[in-house]
C-alpha cells in the first residue's frame, strides 16, 4: 500500500463511518430490501434510499466510471480499498443493477458521447432499471442462434424489432432492455447481429411473467412486434452485435465480481451465524463444509483481483473464462449447505403462495446458477477452446 492509498483508505473509512446508516450495516439482506433502482423502485427501509443517494452523489455506485458520467473516477487499487472498507462495516451494496454490472461498461467502451451522457448518469443514480434481451426459446447458451430481427425503417431511420426473448430477469419492472437482434435476415451464427437499446414502455413490447417454483416471477418472456429502437439507440454498427455482446459478458466476469462476492460473503456469514445458534456448527462434517466454502470464496476473490490487474476492455481473459463456472458451482453448493445447516424444517412450507425464508430462496435460486449465463457444459467448452486452445467441439451444420 502506497502512502496515497493509505490516505485514501483513511478518508474513505471516515466518510463511510459518517454517511452509512446503521441499518445499512448488516451482514444479510432480505429479498424485499434489495434495491434494484428504477423509477418505480420501492424502499422497504427509508435508509436504503438515503444510502443510495449518498453513494451515488459520490459516484461510488459505479466507483471506477469516469466522473463526467457520474462515476467515482477511482483506479483499480482505490476500488479494491473501497470494497474492503465497505466489507469492514458490513455495508450493504446501495444498488443492484444490470446497468451497473453489464451495460454500463459496454456503453463506456462502445457508445457515442451522446449515448453515454444520456444513459450512464441515470444508471449511477439508480433512476433507470435495465434488463437483458439475449436468450430466446431456441438460443440460450448458444447465443449465435438468435432469430429476433431488426429491420431498418428507411423513412424514420429507426429500427423495428420483431421476435421473442425468454428468461428475461426483471423485464416486468424495467424501463429499458439491451437486445441482440439480427440485422441481416440472411445471416447465420455470429455475423449480421446488432446491439440495440429498446424502451420497454411502448406498444410493440409485451411482457409475460414466468411463475417460478418459489411462487414469484423474476423471469419473463418478452415479445417484440415492430418495437421501435430509435436511430441513436443502436450501439456501434449493424454487424457489431456479437462483438459488443461478448464484451458485455467479459465485463460481467471482470469488474463486477467484487460486488458479487460481497453478497456471497454476507450469505456465508448468515449461514455461520445460524450454525452457531442452532448448534449444527458442532457437526464436524458441516464445519468442514463451512470451512471449504470460506476457502472457496477467498480463491474467488484472489482470481477476481488477478482479473482486475489485467485489461478492462471487455476482452475475456484466461482468468475470466473460469470465473462463471467456479462461482456457479460454489454458490450452488452454498445453497445446499444453507439447507443442511437449517435442518429438516428448512424443507417444509405450508402451502402456496410460498412464504420462504431468505436461505430457502437462496437454495432454490442457486439451482439455476449452473444454467443461466451459459451452462456449466458451455463454460467448460469456452475454457477448453478459448483459454487452452484445444480443438473446437464438432457442431452440426446450420
Amino acid at each position: 500500500m502506497s502512502e496515497d492509498l493509505e490516505q485514501f483508505r483513511a478518508e474513505t473509512r471516515a466518510w463511510l463511518e459518517a454517511n452509512c446508516p446503521q441499518s445499512m450495516r448488516s451482514t444479510f439482506t432480505s429479498e424485499d430490501e434489495i434495491v434494484w433502482g428504477g423509477k418505480n423502485a420501492k424502499f422497504a427501509n427509508p435508509d436504503s434510499k438515503l444510502w443510495l443517494d449518498r453513494m451515488a452523489e459520490r459516484g461510488w455506485t459505479a466507483p471506477m466510471w469516469p466522473k463526467k458520467y457520474g462515476g467515482g473516477g477511482l483506479s483499480n487499487a482505490e476500488n479494491a480499498v473501497l470494497q474492503a472498507e465497505l466489507k469492514r462495516i458490513n455495508a450493504r451494496p446501495p444498488l443492484y443493477s444490470f446497468g451497473l454490472w453489464m451495460l454500463g461498461p459496454v456503453l463506456l467502451e462502445y457508445a457515442n458521447e451522446e449515448q453515454k451522457l444520456e444513459h450512464l448518469p441515470k444508471i449511477v443514480r439508480g433512476e433507470i432499471r435495465w434488463c437483458q434481451g439475449y436468450s430466446e426459446p431456441g438460443a440460450g447458451s448458444d447465443l449465435a442462434a438468435v432469430k429476433t430481427r431488426a429491420r431498418l425503417d428507411e423513412a424514420s431511420g429507426n429500427w423495428l424489432i420483431n421476435g421473442q426473448k425468454v428468461w428475461t430477469s426483471l423485464a416486468h419492472e424495467s424501463q429499458w432492455c439491451f437486445v441482440i437482434a439480427r440485422t441481416d435476415p440472411d445471416s447465420v451464427g455470429h455475423a449480421g447481429l446488432g446491439f440495440f437499446l429498446v424502451k420497454m414502455d411502448q406498444p410493440g413490447v409485451t411482457v409475460r411473467p414466468i411463475e417460478q417454483i418459489t411462487g414469484t416471477s423474476e423471469f419473463n418472456e418478452v415479445f417484440f412486434d415492430d418495437a421501435v429502437c430509435e436511430a441513436n439507440d443502436m450501439l456501434g454498427k449493424p454487424g457489431d452485435g456479437w462483438k459488443i455482446g461478448m464484451a458485455l459478458l467479459g465485463f460481467e466476469r471482470g469488474t463486477s465480481t467484487l460486488g458479487q462476492q460481497m453478497l456471497f460473503q454476507n450469505e456465508l456469514d448468515e449461514i455461520v451465524r445460524i450454525a452457531r445458534e442452532n448448534g449444527r456448527g458442532k457437526d464436524p462434517a458441516l464445519r468442514q463444509r463451512i470451512a471449504d466454502a470460506w476457502i472457496g470464496l477467498r480463491i474467488m476473490r484472489y482470481n477476481a483481483m488477478r482479473m482486475l490487474s489485467g485489461p478492462q476492455d471487455g476482452s475475456l481473459a484466461r482468468e475470466a473464462t473460469a470465473y462463471k463456472l467456479y462461482w456457479a458451482v460454489w454458490h450452488r453448493n452454498l445453497g445446499k449447505l444453507a439447507m443442511d445447516v437449517l435442518g429438516p424444517e428448512a424443507e417444509i412450507v405450508e402451502s402456496g403462495p410460498y412464504n420462504l425464508g431468505r436461505l430457502q430462496s437462496l437454495f432454490l435460486f442457486t439451482r439455476s446458477d449452473t444454467i443461466y449465463g451459459g451452462t456449466n457444459q458451455i463454460q467448460r467448452n469456452i475454457i477448453a477452446e478459448r483459454a487452452l486452445g484445444m480443438p473446437k467441439e464438432p457442431r452440426p451444420a446450420r
